[in-house]
């Protein structure tokens, strides 16, 4: 009998539902005392709980949509500068409420959570400024990280990954969460070794820093490997050739074309044939499946990884 109340017991789990009230403060919130939902769990696991660093931003909103609709994670904090106090299923157009606010301090959210039991990931959506610190407090109350956050110098990732290291703590640094563009980007090393031509083109719709970390990390996945290309020209300073990436002469064009996707291609060519590899990305609904699979893979790190590809 007791065997089996012990099971039954373990199987529960409760969760807070604070019931909030504004009063006639300005930018004041009063919280009533929450009331208390029990349900039961199967088998006695928890979800994963999930902290959204950079929440209101396009990608953190879809973010929370896509942690909200996997099996066993949930979103349990949502952090940013912007729309703070607003409830995050709100701002994400979601039919349910979550009852979760925007908070702009990402160590009062992981100290409001690090009591709860089981598995715990920060995904930081922020600025290569603020990834270091973001990582260090994840880490301190005993969370994995995901890090999608583009530019980030290589002296940051080193210093990462030693922190990592240290602390026998998993963070994934992805410089993309497209499953397409990993593709791309397996394929253009296989084609490196049988052309001698290779250009990529890149459009965006919006003017940004370009070339952009896609066709950096295409070009830096097909130099080095003793090819040398584009040899006819490869000295030529005519600045409508493109930019010139790393010492083995792959050049990139980049375009800026409103009301299109955002498109990456990779021309392989020698005499006589031309190989052509693209991937269009119409929606940062295509990034959901590449960040719930990293979320999932990360909980087994115990160092850091760069680049999402290398848990596929």
């Amino acid at each position: 009998m007791r065997e089996l109340l012990a099971s039954s017991m373990a199987a529960l789990s409760c969760h807070f539902l604070p019931i909030s009230h504004t009063t006639k403060l300005p930018n004041f919130k009063k919280r009533a005392p929450p009331s208390i939902s029990c349900s039961m769990q199967p088998g006695g696991q928890t979800n994963m709980k999930v902290v959204i660093n950079g929440a209101a931003k396009e990608i953190g909103r879809a973010a929370v949509v896509a942690v909200t609709k996997a099996r066993g994670m949930e979103v349990a904090g949502a952090v940013d500068s912007y729309l703070v106090g607003e409830d995050i299923a709100k701002v994400c157009d979601m039919e349910e409420a979550l009852e979760i606010p925007i908070i702009n301090d990402l160590t009062m959210v992981l100290g409001s959570i690090s009591q709860s039991k089981g598995t715990g990931v920060v995904v930081d959506f922020t600025d290569p400024t603020t990834v270091y610190d973001n990582v260090k407090q994840a880490t301190a109350f005993g969370m994995n990280s995901v890090v999608y956050v583009p530019r980030i110098k290589q002296e940051t990732i080193m210093a990462l990954s030693a922190f990592c290291d240290k602390a026998s703590m998993g963070c994934l640094v992805a410089p993309t969460l497209s499953i397409g563009s990993i593709l791309l980007q397996q394929a253009a090393i296989s084609a490196s070794f049988h052309y001698n031509n290779v250009e990529i083109v890149e459009s965006r719709e919006n003017a940004g820093d370009f070339p952009t970390q896609d066709a950096i990390q295409i070009a830096n996945n097909i130099s080095n490997l003793g090819q040398l290309y584009n040899r006819d020209d490869i000295s030529t300073d005519v600045l409508a050739r493109g930019q010139v990436l790393g010492e083995d002469g792959i050049r990139v064009h980049s375009l800026v074309i409103p009301g299109l996707p955002s498109s990456t291609t990779v021309y392989f060519s020698r005499p006589g044939e031309v190989y052509t590899i693209k991937h269009d990305i119409t929606d940062v609904q295509s990034l959901m499946p590449g960040l719930i699979l990293a979320i999932r893979r990360v909980v087994r790190l115990k160092n850091l990884v760069y680049g999402l590809e290398k848990l596929l």
